[in-house]
């Protein structure tokens, strides 16, 4: 039976709900509805003018609607007069195909044929900058390896423990918050779960974090590369499929701890990863991150070739522990939703054809990359990446071609907007 949302804000006290969604550039957009109007808006959706949005449609358009996800509900640990709620987009009685929480679904849709379910956890690091954006927030934090220095975190104690004691009475079960590899940059991370449930906590960990640290007089960016002397802020998920309680990415008797089915769906992640790149790394900052120079750390922490490995983090994939690998590729300014679908839809492709992805490196790639002269490369930039993305029939059959150009149109017009000021 559905949640009825309107029992739920009288047993909650909630006031106000804001139904959500986020568009092809992974903005959030919202209406703030009063509990009183939840029936209807739960029923028909609130409405929104698709224009307005980054959804490649016209001002001529109907009306588009927002049917909030019941599931999703987050009541606001800071405010509890609000609820957050993560919506999928309906116009003309259809589901709008370019949402990409509902591209998101499709994959999932037909994973399940296999009765699987892909479980999900990701590293979202962010800077904690000044008000303007010029320069980070702690003047104190100068170390040149600054990565888990106990005075910068602790420094932030307020606010990291203010973000983290939300998640833990939202129920995420986050178990370790860390000052990252630059200065002003900190990761926390929380508990994997199915890949739906980590892409709506990824859209709201982001929202939460920048609205919290406005609290403290602070601003908080997941900019790809907002220093060029420092680290840039990375997006790494972890990724397994199960049925059931059974992990169908283990298997004790292989060197790494994989299956058959793990490799196919690798092979399908190797395959397609430069296509990626369009939604994994999808502004022109991206790439001021991926084949980056060393770093004032002493290393970028960002992949430049398409390789796997073990526990090594100089790859592109690298497979820290059994029955699960690791997607270093992604950066700070991925969609959420189209992290997790397009992950979905490569590895579908792998599992479905069988592709191997070849033997594994266990070199140091940012010193050894000359060796590998044969390996494929990381696009250079957007335009490549969006160039690859046109090209590619797997990802257009996933997601149909009309959503694949419309996703390309946008992101050319704003590639044009960057380099026209």
């Amino acid at each position: 039976m559905v949640k009825s949302l309107s029992a739920i804000a009288k047993a909650k006290k909630i006031k106000y709900f804001l139904i959500s969604f986020v568009d092809l550039f992974g903005v959030l957009r919202s209406k703030l509805v009063p509990a009183s109007a939840i029936s209807g808006m739960q029923r028909d959706g609130a409405g929104f003018a698709g224009f307005a949005t980054w959804l490649d449609m016209t001002p001529a358009d109907s009306d588009m609607f927002a049917i909030p996800d019941p599931e999703s509900l987050i009541q606001l640990p800071w405010n509890k007069e609000v609820g957050w709620l993560a919506s999928d987009l309906w116009m003309d009685g259809k589901q709008v195909e370019a949402s990409p929480r509902v591209m998101l679904k499709k994959q999932i849709d037909i994973l399940s044929r296999d009765k699987l379910t892909m479980k999900s956890g990701v590293e979202c690091e962010f800077f904690l900058v000044s008000p303007d954006g010029s320069a980070i927030a702690d003047q104190r934090d100068v170390q040149s390896k600054p990565c888990y220095d106990q005075s910068a975190l602790m420094r932030r104690y307020d606010l990291i423990k203010e973000i983290c004691d939300c998640m833990i009475e939202l129920g995420w079960g986050p178990y370790q918050n860390d000052h990252e590899d630059a200065n002003g940059q900190f990761e926390m991370n929380w508990d994997f779960s199915d890949c739906l449930t980590t892409a709506d906590r990824h859209v709201f960990f982001k929202f939460m974090v920048k609205t919290l640290s406005e609290k403290h007089g602070l601003r908080a960016t997941f900019m790809p590369k907002p220093f060029e002397n420092l680290t840039g802020n990375g997006c790494h998920a972890h990724i397994s499929l199960w049925n059931d309680k059974n992990n169908k990415f283990l298997e004790s008797g292989d060197r790494y701890g994989l299956s058959k089915l793990a490799y196919n769906f690798l092979g399908g992640l190797m395959k397609n990863a430069s296509t990626l790149s369009a939604f994994f790394n999808p502004t022109v900052n991206s790439y001021r991150r991926i084949n980056a120079p060393p770093t004032k750390s002493g290393a970028s922490w960002s992949p430049s070739s398409i390789s796997y490995t073990g526990n090594n983090r100089t790859h592109m994939i690298r497979i820290p522990d059994q029955g699960r690998f690791e997607l270093r590729l992604m950066d700070g300014s991925s969609n959420p939703y189209l992290l997790q679908a397009g992950i979905l839809a490569a590895g579908l492709h792998g599992m479905n054809m069988k592709l191997d992805p070849g033997e594994p490196l266990t070199c140091n790639m940012y010193t050894d990359y000359k060796n590998y002269p044969d390996l494929d490369k990381l696009p250079d930039d957007l335009e490549e990446s969006l160039e690859k993305l046109e090209e590619n029939k797997i990802m257009k059959d996933a997601f149909s071609e009309t959503v694949i150009n419309s996703y390309i149109k946008l992101k050319k017009k704003e590639i044009r907007s960057f380099f026209s000021k």
